[in-house]
């Protein structure tokens, strides 16, 4: 039994040494030897080597980011760094503090740089360091905001431009600041930098600094106003300069309470990598909004700011950029008033979403409204469109859609250069893609280009678009366009013919979200058409007989249309252009009177100058009739045709009580 003895002696000596041995190590680790398993406490934190994590069971936040982990983390292990019952050593403490110190510094970097404007950035800095950091954040900018390299004039102010604060704004224990007070308003004046003063001091010196000096004090208290005094100072305030590339943009000042351990010096170089990270997305921002504006008034002024409002033709159109980050792109409408109150439909898309393709969508723009004013022919507005593009450079492609309605006619002409197909919804709730040959693309060059005309009835609606709207990524062209016909004839089967600007609304519809990449231009046009008996017309020979002819023409016109009381001042207009265009016509002149809204008189001849006003001397007996039509009239102008010009104008038709 001695001999037993004396083994199990021995067997808890070294069993004994062995655990102090084991203990020793684990903690230069930071582990506890008196525990062999990790063990969850009833705040639901699990306890690992070297650090505080949540147990999925217990956690609210277990599907939260990465980088919201790893600030609750930081802040976590400032009270508790190690999560252990027995405490290690400084170093360990130290080295693991700095970690936690970086991967803060990495989840809330990251934050701040995922923002694009101004407002996401300033957010994420003040949502990174709020409670993670600091109790509260109060965030000043420069008023204005530089952009890029513009030198910056008249005095450094400052404006407070956005307060994160950890719980609520009252009164608590630990925080003396008066309740409503720094929150970011409208008519907040903001704090002129003295130059001498203590605050444009700390912002030369661009690094963070306590509030525990004299120098750093006054900053503080010259930035937060007169309830400075009222707020935490020393180690628990801290002012960050914010520096941009190129100078100092703000500065943002952190404040702990005095419920919390202060501002360490380890927290200063915390504070510099969020000040440098947000300076630098503030330059971003200023930038892309810089650009945006830009861009969105470049694409203003690539479209037009109204839609024309032509007789017999109402119109409704649709602009959506292929995406927040491309806001231009190559898609254009318009509509363009003719000649014989006809109008042009016009719909193009220039390849490509970016500032190049809607520079060179501008210059097409231009170009047909030139075609148009000559009143060439659909297919020969293409023909010459396509010779611009060449002219323009290599690789400048684009489609396009032409089409004339002529109300009093009910005929429509469309010529098509590779763009998607109109769609023709009739009055009937029908509807057709229009059969029209696809032709080349403008900028392909050779190839002409052939029309289609046919006669519409009047409540028909044309439809013209690009391929941003039809084609997607989870369909094809023609599957979209089908989708739209369908889409048109449901619209109409509810009432005939739709409104055109819900109708338009209803077209967008297809559109899934997010399966596009492309920008849309819409375009729908209600063919009311002009009716018969609103129409009177004439011929007349260039002979000197024919303005007195002309003003009978015109007074038994009106009279029947019950429009005496516009007799006098239309039969003084006709007979001055009547007599200008029998002066240089060879040919027979044509006379049109229409009755719409307004009274619109139209008169053509072979002659191809067009009348200009001119002052005329005292003994002058000719070159003042345009100055009469001129006062008189509601509008008028003159027109350039392929054989000659109409000259027209208008008077207002006044209501009966």
């Amino acid at each position: 039994m001695d001999d037993v003895d004396r083994a199990l002696d021995k067997v808890r000596e070294v069993l004994e040494h062995g655990h102090e041995a084991v203990q020793e190590a684990a903690e230069e680790v930071g582990w506890s030897a008196d525990r062999d398993v990790p063990r969850a406490d009833q705040s639901g934190w699990r306890t690992v080597p070297g650090q505080v994590v949540e147990s999925s069971e217990a956690s609210p936040h277990a599907s939260d980011s990465s980088d919201d982990q790893s600030q609750r983390l930081f802040e976590t292990t400032r009270h508790n760094p190690l999560g252990t019952s027995n405490p290690p050593s400084s170093a360990v403490l130290a080295r693991r503090s700095a970690e936690e110190r970086q991967r803060y510094v990495g989840a809330a970097t990251r934050r701040i740089s995922r923002g694009l404007d101004l407002d996401e950035i300033i957010l994420g800095l003040c949502r990174g360091a709020v409670p993670s950091f600091a109790d509260k954040i109060l965030v000043y900018l420069r008023d204005p905001l530089p952009v890029g390299d513009e030198r910056p004039s008249g005095p450094l102010r400052l404006r407070l431009r956005r307060v994160e604060e950890n719980g609520p704004k009252a009164l608590e224990p630990g925080w003396s600041e008066p309740a409503g007070e720094f929150q970011p308003t409208s008519d907040h004046g903001g704090v002129q930098v003295q130059l001498d003063g203590a605050l444009a001091e700390v912002l030369r010196g661009v690094r963070p600094v306590f509030a525990d000096s004299p120098r750093p004090a006054g900053a503080v208290a010259e930035l937060l106003g007169d309830h400075g005094s009222l707020w935490p100072t020393g180690r628990r305030a801290l002012l960050a300069p914010l520096r941009g590339r190129r100078r100092v943009i703000g500065a943002a000042v952190l404040l702990r309470r005095t419920d919390r351990s202060p501002f360490e010096p380890d927290d200063l170089p915390v504070a510099a990598q969020l000040a440098t990270h947000t300076a630098l997305g503030v330059d971003k921002a200023v930038l892309y909004g810089r650009e945006a504006y830009i861009a969105d008034a470049l694409q203003r002024e690539m479209l037009p700011d109204s839609l024309p409002q032509p007789t017999g033709v109402q119109l409704a159109s649709r602009y959506l950029p292929a995406a927040e980050s491309a806001r231009v792109g190559g898609d254009w409408y318009d509509a363009i008033p003719l000649p014989g109150s006809r109008v042009a439909l016009v719909v193009g898309d220039v390849m490509g979403h970016s500032m190049t393709s809607a520079a060179i969508m501008g210059q097409l723009r231009t170009t047909v409204q030139t075609l148009a004013g000559l009143d060439l022919a659909p297919q020969e507005v293409l023909y010459h469109l396509d010779e611009q593009a060449q002219r323009l450079g290599q690789d400048r492609m684009a489609t396009c859609v032409y089409a004339v309605y002529d109300p009093i006619a009910h005929r429509l002409v469309v010529a098509n250069a590779g763009h998607p197909p109109p769609i023709l919804l009739h009055a009937d709730g029908q509807a057709e893609v229009v059969s029209v040959p696809s032709g080349a693309p403008i900028g392909v060059g050779g190839v002409p280009f052939e029309v289609v005309e046919m006669t519409v009835q009047p409540g028909a609606t044309l439809v013209l678009y690009t391929d941003g709207l039809v084609e997607s990524r989870s369909r094809d062209v023609w599957g979209g366009i089908e989708l739209l016909r369908k889409q048109l004839h449901d619209a109409a089967s509810i009432v005939s013919p739709p409104p055109l600007e819900p109708l338009c609304d209803e077209s967008l519809k297809i559109l899934e979200p997010g399966d596009r990449d492309d920008d849309i231009a819409l375009l729908a046009a209600r063919f009311d058409g002009i009716s018969p008996s609103d129409v009177a017309y004439w011929f007349l020979e260039p002979h000197p007989q024919s303005p007195g002819r002309a003003r009978r023409l015109i007074r038994q016109a009106l009279h029947r249309w019950d429009l005496d009381d516009q007799s006098d001042a239309a039969e003084l207009l006709v007979s001055e252009i009547v007599t200008n265009a029998v002066r240089y016509a060879e040919r027979p002149i044509t006379l049109r009177l229409l009755h719409t809204d307004v009274l619109r008189c139209e008169v053509g001849d072979d002659a191809l100058p067009l009348p200009q006003m001119r002052h005329a001397a005292l003994d002058d007996e000719n070159g003042r009739g345009l100055f009469l039509v001129n006062h008189q009239a509601q509008r008028w102008g003159a027109t350039r045709l392929g054989a000659g010009k109409v000259v027209w104008f208008e008077l207002p038709i006044e209501k009966a009580n």
